[in-house]
């Protein structure tokens, strides 16, 4: 039997149907509030209960092999922060100990990967899975909250129960119901309510692969480690700009200094405490996440466990010969992204299925070193050749 804790979630709605698909039996753990009407409820077993009471846990997972931990708050905003370590840290306690002590053979804690951050503003060096980080290291009441509970995993790996930590970057896809920050942010800007943008590094995959990636790591994955499940490590705007030719909207245009974007955080949840109660567009924790490393290289994940149905994305740059004087690469790229801005550029662009996004050659030149270094001992261990 397999337990599934936040299974009407967004990310756990999948991993429900992957399992069923595999044929494994399923118990649903939710909270006596949440939504349940979408989850194949003939072909799994309902267990109402509150990941904070622990009492309640021990009963939800006993006599179950297999637990994996997903239920938690995604949000970056709640009117009472307490409710932040309530929820991610101590009810993933108590789902952690009631299993092992109910004798689960494998749990598996779902984390975050906006804990996996560099504490260097401007760092360009992906977080990888052996990345360890600290409390000071931790942005608002929700990473910490996320910290503490993988924390906590962690020390009951060490201590030798069978406990593995996933870290899912920011999913998309279908399914999302409740609406995830970065759901929340697609459909705003599909329905024309995001003018500007605050751009940042952002680390992107279809909740579907991370249900795979789950069920991966609890067949394979050995205890105490973390394995990464991402994909493509982008920038917001470029995401941005290929939702714009989805939806057929213009790309925005405009980037929003970070210290207006934090003073705009800090208002809306000051008037989300206040007034709505509803969490805002933009919050504290998300404006100031922007400042850090969202790239992250999970190549020892896809060595260990494997990754099914990878999706390869081509893109295109201008290289001037070696030796060329900076002032003139400077210039070229200056000339290049102004046409890039044209409105008929991007449009012939758009006809050919390419998003024109533009920046500066150190970009380039940090995103071919750190490509180069990230695929070449997964090609070399694995043997690929190109015809």
């Amino acid at each position: 039997m397999n337990v599934v804790t936040g299974a009407a979630g967004f990310i756990g709605s999948h991993l429900v149907d992957r399992l069923l698909q595999a044929g494994e039996a399923v118990r649903v753990v939710e909270h006596p509030a949440a939504s349940v009407e979408h989850l194949p409820l003939k072909n799994v077993e309902l267990v109402r209960a509150d990941i904070r009471d622990a009492t309640a846990m021990r009963d939800a997972t006993r006599g179950c092999q297999r637990v994996y931990h997903l239920a938690a708050d995604p949000n970056l905003w709640r009117r009472d922060r307490g409710e932040f370590d309530a929820i991610n840290h101590v009810g993933a306690l108590n789902v952690m100990r009631a299993a092992l002590d109910g004798g689960a053979s494998r749990v598996l804690y779902v984390s975050t990967e906006s804990i996996l951050t560099s504490d260097v503003p401007g760092s360009n060096h992906p977080s990888i899975e052996s990345a360890r980080f600290h409390e000071a290291d931790m942005i608002g009441p929700y990473c910490l909250s996320k910290f503490r509970a993988e924390r906590a995993a962690f020390q009951l790996a060490e201590a030798g129960s069978p406990v593995i930590v996933c870290s899912p970057t920011l999913p998309i896809g279908p399914g999302d119901r409740n609406q995830t920050p970065p759901t929340r942010l697609a459909v705003a800007f599909c329905r024309g309510k995001i003018p500007a943008y605050l751009d940042c590094s952002v680390n992107l995959i279809d909740a579907r692969d991370v249900a795979d990636g789950l069920v991966r790591a609890m067949d394979r994955g050995r205890p105490g480690v973390r394995y990464m499940l991402g994909a493509h490590n982008t920038r917001l705007a470029h995401w941005l700009g290929v939702l714009a030719g989805i939806v057929g909207r213009p790309a925005p245009r405009y980037s929003i200094p970070y210290p207006l974007a934090l003073a705009v955080g800090w208002c809306s949840e000051r008037w989300a405490d206040a007034v709505s109660h509803r969490i805002p567009m933009a919050t504290v924790t998300g404006v100031r996440l922007t400042r850090r490393t969202m790239h992250f290289d999970h190549s020892a994940t896809l060595k260990e466990l494997g990754w099914p149905n990878m999706v390869v994305d081509t893109w295109y740059g201008v290289f001037a010969p070696a030796g060329t004087p900076p002032e003139v690469v400077a210039k070229i790229n200056a000339e290049i992204n102004q046409l890039l801005l044209l409105p008929d550029v991007r449009e012939a662009l758009a006809k050919q299925g390419l998003t024109a996004i533009g920046g500066k050659p150190d970009r380039l030149a940090q995103l071919l070193s750190r490509e180069v270094q990230r695929w070449r001992q997964v090609v070399a261990s694995a043997h690929i050749q190109a015809d």
